[in-house]
């Protein structure tokens, strides 16, 4: 076992546990759970380091897809008042998954197919699904209304 942490992956997870841990909170909508994954997914790729390609990639698999599962299922924002996570918690795990990857983490449809091991077209099914859900949870109304 390997006794001294390498200095390239300790920077690279300084680097990146911030944003991802915002972002795993909620899609998991509990801060235990998003905690637990972000550090199984770092824990994984440290065993593998040397060897990934794409460790930002390798993470993210990780970190998201489990969220998938349907045994991975439990209901995000439990007593939260916070009007928008409220209004995440009325979207299903894959909406969103597909809406925080896209909207907060920028990533395009294709990016978070790959990551997610969906068709695009389902990706882009369950951002507009996930987009028009959301905007409804805020009280918006439907833009198509304005005519």
């Amino acid at each position: 076992m390997q006794e001294t942490v390498d200095p390239d992956f300790a920077s690279f997870v300084d680097a990146r546990q911030g944003r991802w841990l915002r972002t795993a909170y909620l899609v998991y909508g509990d801060l235990e759970r998003a905690e637990a994954a972000l550090l199984h997914a770092f824990s994984q790729l440290s065993l593998c380091w040397d060897r990934v390609d794409d460790p930002d990639v390798y993470v993210q698999r990780l970190l998201y897809q489990p969220v998938l599962r349907p045994w991975n299922r439990i209901k995000p924002f439990q007593d939260d008042e916070d009007q928008v996570r409220l209004a995440l918690a009325n979207l299903t795990a894959a909406q969103r998954t597909v809406f925080v990857l896209l909207h907060l983490e920028e990533l395009t449809e294709f990016e978070v197919s790959d990551l997610l091991g969906m068709s695009q077209s389902a990706v882009h099914a369950h951002g507009l699904s996930a987009f028009g859900r959301f905007r409804e949870a805020l009280g918006a109304t439907d833009w198509r209304d304005a005519r």
